[in-house]
């Protein structure tokens, strides 16, 4: 059978492939030619196509559309038009998850062979080919950019730590917020991104004034295939030398414009920036009803090279966080974790108080290594100021303590290795 082709290219160039595939029909049939993207994607999720060829300039293109053919298993070619504009679209598609690219110059017969190429590479283990023809013959080096498996996102060689943890309030924003600070004090730049889809609250920690969430402007940028380093730098706000922070939105009703595709893009290029990105997350995983609304966490943890696990050192946080890391395998499998214990007090743990909390998570959980913090007036007159610890009280045993968080993450977690540090991003 002829391998099924969607098409949607705006303006002549459609017309002169469709013609040009006439004495190919043995080898590809052009099932649909689609007005718009909407078409694209029904046509593709009624299983019409297994290839599809989109204009570059496909009015409402962006990153969800390529990740929603990609979960169809339908391979994509973009188009690109002749002329100056093509670099810039092409930059502006591979942003957005697109690797295999045609110009309107070449020959119909060449992009076929480039259509059967990314159609066999999309096919996932599981799916029966259906009687598909094989390739129509070996891909056109000017039209393939591979060897028939998709290339990476940007990936930088930033160190990604998630502050995560049990519903209530354990303090995990105190502890993203002055641990971010104390990874930049040390001269390595950081970007701290608040991504409690139920209540951001980074902004006011630090004093800013931020009426336009930079987290929310930076996710639909990487949607439409706009966010490099530079673009995210301008969503970001610096609040020390070496520390951007990319402000949530405090209102948990915008919680769906932080969508998991542009978010995924958005923390790469947050990698390719800076040496460590500290990632401030909403407690918990609902189970079913709150999927959808948990994503962004979702992707945030599977991105993480090391998960911190924060609960507060009283016996309902405690018994909470055991209830967490417990679990924590399902929901960041693989990745590297690290126990935290705030607000470690006589008055809620019994005397000596770290001794106590040590041995209950020892007990109950099997952790040894447990970072104990202390409670200290000195995370209030912070807040209070709009300050980090460091800079309202940088002798405090808070401040100390987080200090010392900061310096075993630096000796514990290893930094990903690059085989090559992409343009747009090494020019930060």
């Amino acid at each position: 059978m002829s391998l099924p082709v969607l098409v949607a290219v705006p303006g002549p160039d459609e017309a002169r492939l469709v013609v040009g595939w006439e004495p190919l029909r043995r080898e590809l049939v052009v099932v649909r030619r689609c007005a718009d993207l909407p078409e694209v994607l029904a046509a593709a999720r009624a299983g019409l196509g297994r290839a599809v060829v989109l204009g570059a300039d496909l009015p409402g293109a962006d990153a969800e559309a390529v990740d929603a053919l990609r979960r169809q298993e339908v391979g994509l070619l973009v188009l690109l038009p002749t002329g100056p504009g093509a670099t810039a679209l092409e930059h502006r598609w591979r942003a957005m998850g697109a690797h295999r690219f045609a110009s309107a110059a070449d020959d119909p017969a060449a992009v076929a062979r480039a259509l059967a190429v990314v159609a066999e590479a999309t096919v996932g283990p599981g799916r029966a080919h259906g009687g598909t023809a094989a390739a129509p013959g070996p891909a056109d080096p000017a039209t393939d950019d591979g060897d028939g498996e998709q290339e990476p996102l940007e990936v930088g060689a930033g160190r990604t730590v998630a502050v995560w943890g049990p519903h209530g309030s354990a303090g995990r924003s105190t502890v993203a917020v002055n641990l971010a600070a104390e990874l930049a004090g040390t001269g390595a730049p950081t970007v701290l991104v608040d991504l409690d889809t139920r209540g951001a609250c980074v902004a006011q920690l630090l004093g800013l004034l931020d009426e336009a969430p930079g987290l929310l402007a930076a996710v639909r940028a990487a949607t439409e295939g706009r966010l490099d380093a530079h673009a995210l730098h301008r969503h970001t706000s610096l609040v020390l030398p070496d520390l951007a922070v990319l402000t949530g939105s405090p209102d948990p009703r915008r919680w769906s414009e932080v969508r998991p595709v542009g978010l995924r893009r958005v923390l790469e290029v947050a990698a390719g920036s800076a040496e460590w990105v500290v990632l401030d997350l909403p407690g918990g995983l609902e189970e079913e009803d709150g999927a959808d609304r948990d994503a962004a966490t979702a992707v945030a943890l599977e991105s993480a090279d090391v998960v911190l696990v924060v609960g507060a050192a009283d016996p309902v946080g405690l018994q909470r966080w055991i209830r967490t890391w417990q679990r924590l395998g399902e929901v960041a499998p693989g990745a590297p974790a690290v126990a935290v214990l705030t607000r470690v007090r006589a008055s809620a743990a019994g005397s000596p108080a770290p001794r106590r909390v040590a041995a209950a998570v020892h007990r109950f959980a099997g952790v040894d290594d447990a970072v104990l913090l202390p409670e200290d007036a000195a995370a209030d007159d912070a807040a209070l100021a709009g300050r980090t610890l460091g800079e309202v009280a940088a002798r405090s045993p808070l401040r100390r303590a987080v200090a010392g968080l900061a310096q075993r993450l630096e000796d514990s977690v290893a930094v990903p290795v690059l085989s090559e540090v992409p343009a747009d991003l090494a020019a930060i």
